[in-house]
């Protein structure tokens, strides 16, 4: 593991690299003390482009500015360009790579091409001064482009990570956003779930308290059936409520969502083939009830298929609840090229129930948004010869159709 250590702030090896540099400098402005023009001055000078130096990262403009003061005051002196001037190159470098705008180091290459021309002008040399002004123009000039590349590059890799760091952020809210997904489809389960059981069970414990005295052995069977209903609808909570749970690392994996619930027939979906267990329940319950199924099936969505079998699991409960024990009830699935359709038709002549049933539940409304999500239309209200109707129409993923709810 790499461990960045920083001193006040500041990576470490940057501010070593910063004090070599400054060190370097401060070493060519007094090792010249005695010899070159101005002497312990011209040293002083120096040190203080050295010192400034140490400064160039976080603030390079500043920095810039100071050291081409001081090499104006040395230019105004008549000492000429001296060892220690490289600090000028240096700054200037600085401004381009670090200054957050490029105004700040277009300012300084005219700042610097004005001290080249001046530079050339005290030079005492045998060659016109020109000449001199084309070298250090030259030098200045490919510092600068130099200089303009870092920075190009600099800010190229600065925008490829915010780039990673902003894919990175939308996968995050990507995959927040799958699992409330996920959790909102649980909920929906999971209200199917309770609500269904929940009402069978009230259905078949009032029956069992009315006939208790009447006929034991039918309230016996209602118990039975109360508890049998108890305990699938646990175990299938418990396979919803299990998928809530955040998985262990050794869990997790890199394998698909289909292969997890493959392997794993904890997490399976409901299917077609468990709508005559279904019916089944429903006659253990008191109900009638008939199955057929027309047209040639056809291999239907996951989701499409779970969305026919709550279609017919709700028009089941809402017919032990409402029409009573002894309904008789219709289940038909019809299949088409296109669609499949779902009827399910009570016909009102059960047993009233000992009780009312409870009111306020969401299950036309969660079957509305089951049907409508795959673009369909869903029909309930009472049926022309009694009791109570649900027709549901389902287009097959390759047709489409708008989406309707109306009253029958």
């Amino acid at each position: 593991m790499t461990v960045n250590r920083t001193i006040l702030g500041r990576p470490l090896r940057g501010v070593a690299f910063d004090v070599f540099v400054a060190a370097t400098v401060a070493l060519f402005a007094l090792a010249g003390t005695a010899n070159q023009p101005g002497g312990w001055k011209a040293s002083l000078v120096g040190t203080v482009m050295a010192a400034a130096l140490l400064f160039r990262r976080a603030h390079p403009s500043a920095v810039a500015v100071v050291v081409a003061v001081l090499a104006l005051v040395q230019v105004a002196a008549g000492w000429g360009p001296l060892a220690f001037d490289v600090a000028v190159l240096i700054a200037l470098y600085s401004v381009l790579k670090y200054a957050d705008r490029l105004r700040d180091g277009i300012l300084a290459g005219i700042g610097a091409a004005v001290g080249v021309v001046l530079a050339g002008l005290h030079t005492q040399a045998a060659i016109a001064w020109w000449a001199t002004a084309i070298y250090y123009g030259l030098v200045t000039g490919a510092v600068w482009l130099v200089g303009l590349n870092v920075r190009t590059r600099r800010f190229y890799v600065l925008s490829l990570e915010e780039r990673a760091a902003t894919l990175e952020r939308e996968r995050e809210a990507e995959a927040r956003a799958a699992v409330a997904g996920e959790r909102t489809r649980i909920a929906r389960e999971l209200h199917d779930v309770v609500a269904h059981s929940m009402a069978v069970m009230i259905v078949q414990a009032d029956g069992a308290r009315f006939m208790l005295d009447r006929d034991p052995e039918t309230a016996r069977q209602a118990v039975k059936v109360v508890a049998d209903t108890g305990r699938q609808a646990l175990e299938e909570m418990r396979r919803l409520v299990g998928v809530l749970r955040e998985p262990s690392p050794a869990d997790a994996g890199d394998e698909p969502d289909g292969a997890r619930v493959a392997a794993d027939p904890a997490h399976r979906r409901l299917a077609l083939a468990e709508l005559p267990a279904l019916l089944d329940r429903f006659r253990a319950a008191g109900l009638r009830a008939r199955h057929a199924v027309t047209g040639e099936p056809a291999a239907l969505p996951p989701g499409l298929e779970l969305t026919v079998y709550r279609v017919v699991q709700e028009g089941l409960t809402n017919a032990l609840k409402h029409a009573g024990v002894g309904a008789g009830v219709e289940v038909t699935v019809a299949h088409a090229d296109d669609a499949v359709a779902v009827r399910v038709v009570d016909d009102g002549r059960g047993r009233p129930p000992v009780s009312p049933a409870p009111s306020g539940g969401h299950g036309l409304v969660g079957m509305r948004e089951r049907v409508s999500v795959y673009d369909g239309s869903l029909t309930v209200g009472p049926g022309t010869a009694g009791g109570w109707q649900i027709e549901a129409w389902l287009p097959l993923p390759s047709t489409s159709a708008t989406t309707e709810v109306t009253p029958a």
